[in-house]
């Protein structure tokens, strides 16, 4: 199974999520994002979360953050036709975007595969059906502009697994797909 998380305003975006200090970060809201990468075995992201995520998550240490050796021990996919511009211990470059390619992980990976962030790849599994969960963390702001999770012209339907609300007003809503 593959199960993404996003953090999205109520306008749809979702990059440099920079806009969600203010809020803070619920407990449970962790807890929610422990369970999600508590079945997961292997993390697949695009470049630029992966980008992002490296230096940030690479020097962490469990007493600094208790996701620090999810994130560093973990397996990490990398969907790009580039090379990362930096490096991360337990990282991997799977190439461009290939639904046949991940499909394959998919099936041989024992456990869930966690994605963070990385629209682009989330948009491109979710028209490809290779997307289980998706799992939206709302933040109660419209930012009127920036890179938005739905881009123009798409249509999804998409079928409510469970939700939830935390004290700073997110609302986490779980989706899988409608069929």
């Amino acid at each position: 199974m593959i199960a993404a998380h996003e953090f999205i305003s109520l306008d749809g975006v979702f990059e440099n999520p920079a806009w969600t200090a203010p809020f803070g970060f619920d407990p449970a809201m962790g807890e929610t994002i422990s369970g999600i990468v508590s079945r997961s075995t292997k993390i697949l992201l695009g470049r630029t979360t992966f980008e992002m995520f490296a230096p940030a998550w690479s020097t962490r240490t469990a007493d600094d953050d208790p996701g620090a050796p999810f994130f560093n021990d973990t397996e990490k996919l990398v969907v790009t036709s580039g090379t990362p511009s930096v490096e991360w211990a337990n990282s991997t470059v799977i190439g461009p975007y290939d639904p046949a390619a991940i499909a394959r992980i998919k099936d041989e990976t024992d456990g869930d595969i966690y994605i963070s962030g990385s629209g682009t790849l989330v948009r491109a599994l979710i028209a490809d059906g290779l997307l289980d969960e998706l799992h939206l963390f709302m933040y109660p702001i419209t930012l009127g502009a920036g890179q938005r999770l739905w881009a123009d012209g798409t249509e999804h339907t998409l079928r409510l697994n469970d939700s939830d609300v935390y004290a700073n007003g997110v609302v986490h809503l779980n989706y899988g797909p409608a069929a």
